[in-house]
């Protein structure tokens, strides 16, 4: 069975996600905003930069691009998941196989079994919020769709400017669904620790974290999203 260890693992687990989460939908951080939130400005750029042009075909391959990496992360995540029913089908193989591996905490049968239903729990997480980010992405194309040409925005600028911010906001949104999912597989990286041991288990979701941190809050990427007159 899960041992005291192993709920103050889990939990510390979830105060990480909970708090990266807070971190990068927040505007700043530390005072530096993060990159997914300077790339939620260059979207709303993106999407006003459609009232200059009648042509829209450029619009419509970048969704369908976002549209094609949602989808492969989608049915990547239903693989994941039924490797975890397969491994739920197979516990006791599975288990033989742990209790011959030096340095791993044998918690017994019902263990394994929670931690993979745990892992199972993410992966599930993780595929409907894909699921999700892909018909935002389509929702967003519709909208876009929508955004008048540019003699029609000419003679009502405020409509098109309203029609221009629904699209964007629908755009943002998709996008975070899309991070939330992909934040979950990369968090399942750290729940795989777990399996060894619930000091691993911290210390690799904690070194998992850290690395998301720096790529939201340090990286070359977000250098080369900010101008240099900002922080």
């Amino acid at each position: 069975m899960l041992t005291i260890e192993d709920y103050v693992a889990l939990a510390i687990f979830a105060l990480l996600w909970t708090g990266f989460n807070w971190a990068t939908d927040g505007e700043r951080m530390l005072g530096r905003v993060s990159l997914t939130q300077l790339m939620n400005r260059q979207r709303r750029a993106w999407m006003r930069n459609t009232l200059t042009r009648d042509l829209k075909m450029i619009d419509t391959q970048i969704i369908a691009g976002l549209q094609a990496g949602t989808a492969f992360f989608a049915s990547t995540t239903i693989f994941a998941l039924g490797g975890c029913f397969a491994l739920l089908g197979s516990s006791d193989q599975v288990q033989r196989i742990f209790n011959d591996l030096p340095f791993v905490f044998h918690g017994g049968r019902v263990a394994l079994e929670l931690k993979v239903g745990g892992l199972a729990c993410i992966f599930g997480y993780a595929f409907f919020k894909f699921g999700w980010s892909y018909r935002l992405f389509n929702y967003c194309s519709i909208l876009l769709g929508g955004v008048p040409m540019m003699a029609e925005t000419a003679r009502d600028r405020d409509h098109a400017e309203r029609a221009v911010d629904r699209a964007a906001r629908m755009n943002i949104l998709a996008a975070k669904h899309f991070n939330a999912g992909l934040r979950a597989i990369f968090l399942s990286i750290g729940y795989l620790g777990w399996f060894v041991s619930p000091y691993v288990f911290v210390a690799l979701s904690s070194l998992v974290i850290f690395v998301l941190v720096r790529r939201q809050f340090f990286s070359e990427a977000r250098a080369a999203l900010i101008e240099s007159a900002d922080p």
